[in-house]
């Protein structure tokens, strides 16, 4: 990881004086800020779930109330991603990311205030969504792009993992707060721990490599000066309207929806609680939903390598087939104790859990090339969308049913329907001249 070229100031007297090598390329260290951000954005998100049952008791909301804060943040979350970019490039990441933290801390500190409904709906669902949602993928990409010519796969797939590993790092934590010292304690652990990572941000952060007088990790020669994209947010809506002009779009976009439907929609909000129901402490509930998160990983990567040799329209149809039988099989496995079934069932959805993401893409570059990444962030809005949607249906449906039977039923009928628009994408245009994601 040592720097292979370094730009010196040239000497008043002489040729340029050689640089010292850095033994740490500087990209390492914005790339290591940047996974403490995603970790800490995860942990952020994963909080609502943890304190359902103990918002429950205390005021008396119902769960659907509840979950409506869940749904406005992940609709938030969603919508603003596309964006993300194009005020990082206006703005600059620095910046956005550090206002994004600090709204994430503001957001958390002001609930442990709340008395009414309203104010969990403002303080979790729009002011921690929209902050969240500023350094969702795109933050991701642009860090890759700006600091790193060689490795940015190796680094896309470390900080895509971040949102798995911070679950795995804060549910656990987070649960053992609420049940030992109350849901506020878990807040305003949130609310300091966002502060935190903001300082390393504005400290470390560096906006592109030349700013520090380098290149990007593993170039040999300076990238074109970048240039500012005035017009980037009408370009995203450009390519939106352009896009859903095609029936790929649609059918990618609604099966995505299912997707996150399944996934942060249901599983991600409701399985504490639903668990919970049957008898299981909410620690051990959330340490199952963390050990998903860290089969997540391994399915991710496995599904990124057979996505390179399998047709994607086959993988996602077999990933959202085997999810529904799943969901539909999830009721007779709850048990108030750990017990092998919930295990095997935890292993393979955690397998499964974002296994999709690779053949989804490969699919946006198959139907819109060069515009595939910008299609992904409005198919990716789709996703949220859809997980906003069944977030707060399945609490509404919980309030009505006592249970959540009907909605691990309705979850695996939604997957049947992925399956069918999966098989209904079409093979599309070919690879050839489709320039590489980022």
């Amino acid at each position: 990881m040592t720097e292979r070229r370094v730009l010196a100031p040239a000497s008043r007297s002489g040729p340029p004086a050689p640089a010292k090598r850095p033994r740490v390329h500087y990209a390492w260290v914005v790339a290591a800020v940047s996974l403490l951000v995603l970790l800490g954005s995860a942990g952020f998100r994963s909080t609502p779930s943890l304190m359902m049952d103990a918002l429950h008791n205390e005021f008396g909301w119902s769960l659907g109330t509840i979950s409506s804060a869940t749904s406005v943040n992940l609709t938030l979350y969603g919508l603003t991603a596309p964006f993300a970019a194009a005020l990082m490039d206006r703005f600059g990441v620095r910046l956005v990311v550090v206002c994004a933290l600090l709204t994430i801390s503001v957001g958390a500190g002001l609930t442990m205030l709340m008395r009414e409904p309203w104010q969990l709906v403002l303080c979790w669902g729009v002011l921690v969504g929209l902050g969240s949602g500023s350094m969702a993928g795109a933050f991701a990409t642009t860090i890759t792009g700006r600091w790193f010519q060689a490795r940015q796969g190796l680094v896309t797939g470390v900080l895509t993992a971040a949102g798995a590993a911070g679950n795995l790092v804060f549910l656990p934590v987070g649960a053992w707060l609420v049940e030992q010292h109350g849901w506020r304690s878990a807040v305003v652990v949130v609310s300091l721990a966002a502060s935190a990572v903001a300082v390393p941000v504005l400290l470390l952060m560096r906006e592109r490599p030349a700013d520090v007088g380098l290149l990007p990790y593993g170039a040999t020669e300076a990238p074109p000066a970048p240039v500012t994209e005035g017009r980037a947010l009408t370009r995203s809506l450009k390519v939106l309207r352009d896009a859903a002009r095609t029936r790929a779009f649609w059918l990618l976009a609604g099966s995505f929806a299912i997707c996150g439907a399944t996934t942060a929609g249901l599983v991600g909000t409701h399985f504490i609680p639903a668990a919970h129901d049957h008898g299981m402490p909410v620690t051990t509930a959330a340490s199952l939903l963390a050990l998903i998160g860290v089969f997540d990983v391994v399915g991710t990567v496995a599904s990124g390598w057979f996505t390179d040799r399998v047709d994607s329209r086959l993988l996602l149809t077999v990933y959202y087939g085997l999810r529904g039988l799943s969901l539909l099989l999830l009721p007779q496995l709850m048990a108030g104790t750990l017990q092998p079934p919930i295990l095997a069932f935890v292993i393979f959805y955690g397998l499964d859990w974002v296994a999709t993401v690779p053949p989804t893409v490969a699919l946006c570059r198959r139907h819109f090339g060069g515009d595939a990444p910008i299609v992904f962030g409005w198919v990716l809005a789709a996703h949220q969308i859809g997980a906003a949607v069944v977030a707060g249906l399945a609490g509404l449906a919980r309030d009505a049913l006592g249970n959540y039977d009907l909605t691990w039923y309705g979850a695996g009928g939604l997957c049947a329907v992925a399956v069918g628009l999966c098989l209904a994408l079409r093979t599309g245009r070919t690879d050839r001249a489709v320039p590489a994601l980022p």
